[in-house]
């Protein structure tokens, strides 16, 4: 693509330039001083990947927000800044600017600085830099001589706890460390960035949720400021901040990451998709699964909401960017109030244009090209994100949760689980005239394309197993056909019918805790087969990008001007 070619500075001339910054790096100033002497370097037949990710600058209109409210952005931005750092430490482990130091060329330093380490995210977590060892599934958060064998023998407190570090005692024994004590200084500063934007919020409930939040930091109890920011309503902006997804921790799927956005709501686009959530029990009550695998009723309170994201951090802003968010985690609180929908529309926007569109003129056959539309992939992650609040939470007979028992698979099945769900709710809603915009062919083909999009995130990307899964199941049923020219037809029965058995397979994996019937699924159905790489091939020769990257902050937004 020729715009994003000249964003970035050419291969040939990195030596060069490297050579003179490496030469004017300040001296003294120990922070920034490298602890090894030769650098890290990019591995060869590497250097393609540099420019897998498009450049966006994330900006937003803010001149209708008040004086205080410009003035919290700023210190909202400085807080997320904290578990940008605490992520680091989370899945790298060694100080950020240290690491970033030992690489000379600025174009390496920047793919490094996006996937948080020397893996690359959408590749499989393969090393990318030389002196780099395989990434631990475990990332950070457990000591690296142990196994899971260990783990499991072991009896220590809060042992599959969601806001602790895993280290080892005096005596060599696993224990637990909260991550309120394990990174003490770093939330404490945090929450007194959260206290003082607090007493900026024009909007109480923000300013309250703000609190409570701040405590959470310090208490390592998240519940009750989760319970509080589902409550929040009016608030024109919003922060999502804190230890919140488990998808870094690849060797259990027990422990959350550290991450934050920061966003300004879109009322009236907002307004539109308020109707929506209404329909969860309803939908709960038509899923394509036994009774018994429906029976827990999703929260009334739900709501659904649009925003222009200007601020990413941590967890959510590594590899690739998230478009969607559905939250809280906790299944007390999912079950007591529902859930929140986060739709990025300006990031969702930017991934429409400058991938969907470019991939679906590659892969797509022309014949169904017209059916790629914006309001289809808008819907379509939309739903994905509702779809998470249906299904059951626990374990059938059981009070271990979904999550715990099916471990480092939990994620991978939960979004597969939501992408198909989401469709089965699209088809739904259509039928009852809720949804007026476009046709339902527009909603599978543009979701075929989205398929092609998501699996190149990845085998180490919750996303991309489940795409991986679901594209090889679809390919099963004969939910599409691939010409002679590597083009893809949806069928639209057979994809109807392969939508019902794939929801009914997930639905009922997840309601069993089957461990090893999930194992199973993502061992035979989450591979990329030959013919589907030669097709993904084409994409990278034809210079498509695999995701987008930010240019963001304060400067970026014009806070400061």
């Amino acid at each position: 693509m020729k715009n994003l070619s000249k964003s970035y500075i050419s291969i040939a001339t990195i030596g060069v330039i490297s050579s003179l910054l490496f030469a004017c790096t300040p001296k003294n100033e120990p922070s920034k001083k490298p602890t090894q002497t030769t650098p890290y370097t990019l591995l060869a037949n590497q250097e393609a990947r540099l420019n897998i990710y498009y450049p966006v600058k994330l900006t937003a209109d803010t001149s209708h927000l008040s004086k205080n409210q410009k003035d919290m952005l700023i210190v909202l931005i400085d807080a997320a800044e904290i578990m940008d750092n605490l992520f680091w430490q989370q899945a790298y482990g060694e100080n950020k600017d240290t690491f970033l130091n030992k690489i000379l060329a600025p174009e390496v330093r920047e793919f490094s600085r996006i996937n948080y380490g020397p893996w690359d995210r959408l590749n499989g977590d393969t090393p990318f830099l030389s002196n780099t060892i395989e990434k631990s599934l475990g990332a950070e958060f457990y000591p690296k001589d142990m196994s899971k064998k260990e783990f499991a023998e072991a009896k220590f407190t809060d042992q599959k706890g969601l806001y602790s570090m895993v280290r080892r005692d005096t005596n060599g024994d696993l224990v637990a460390i909260p991550y309120s004590e394990y990174f003490s200084k770093e939330l404490q500063q945090a929450a007194l960035l959260l206290k003082k934007a607090a007493k900026l919020a024009d909007d109480k409930s923000f300013s309250n949720y703000l609190q409570l939040r701040a405590e959470a930091l310090i208490s390592n109890e998240y519940q009750v400021s989760d319970l509080a920011w589902m409550d929040m309503k009016s608030n024109p902006i919003e922060l999502v901040y804190g230890p919140i997804e488990t998808y870094e921790d690849q060797l259990f799927g027990y422990r959350a990451a550290f991450e934050a956005y920061v966003l300004l709501k879109d009322l009236s686009w907002s307004k539109k998709l308020s109707k929506y959530a209404a329909f969860l029990p309803e939908l709960q009550k038509g899923l394509p699964v036994s009774e018994k695998y429906k029976a827990e009723t999703p929260g009334s309170d739900a709501d659904l909401n649009a925003y222009d994201v200007i601020y990413y951090a941590g967890h959510s802003n590594a590899g690739s960017k998230t478009i969607a968010i559905n939250l809280p985690n906790d299944e007390q609180v999912q079950l007591q109030k529902g859930t929140r929908r986060l739709q990025l529309k300006n990031a969702m926007q930017a991934k429409f244009d400058n991938i969907l569109v470019p991939i679906s003129e590659q892969l797509i056959a022309p014949e169904q090209r017209s059916n790629i539309t914006f309001d289809a992939f808008f819907a379509n992650t939309m739903f994905h994100e509702v779809a998470h609040g249906l299904g059951v939470k626990s374990v059938l007979g059981s009070d271990q949760t979904v999550r715990q028992a099916l471990k480092e698979h939990a994620s991978a099945l939960e979004e597969g689980k939501a992408d198909i769900l989401g469709l089965y709710m699209v088809e739904q809603l259509l039928a009852k005239g809720a949804i007026t915009e476009g046709v339902l062919k527009d909603y599978y083909v543009t979701f075929m394309a989205s398929i092609f999009r998501s699996v190149r995130f990845g085998a180490s990307s919750a996303h991309g197993k489940a795409n991986m899964i679901r594209f090889n199941f679809f390919n099963e049923h004969q939910a599409f056909s691939r010409n002679e020219h590597g083009f893809y037809k949806v069928d639209m029965q057979n994809m109807s019918k392969a939508i019902n058995a794939l929801s009914n397979k997930i639905l009922t994996l997840q309601g069993d805790g089957d461990y090893t019937g999930v194992a199973e699924l993502v061992s035979e159905m989450g591979t990329i087969k030959s013919e589907l790489q030669q097709d993904l091939d084409k994409l990278t020769a034809a210079d498509i990008p695999v995701d987008i990257h930010f240019e963001q902050g304060v400067e970026v937004l014009g806070l400061w001007l």
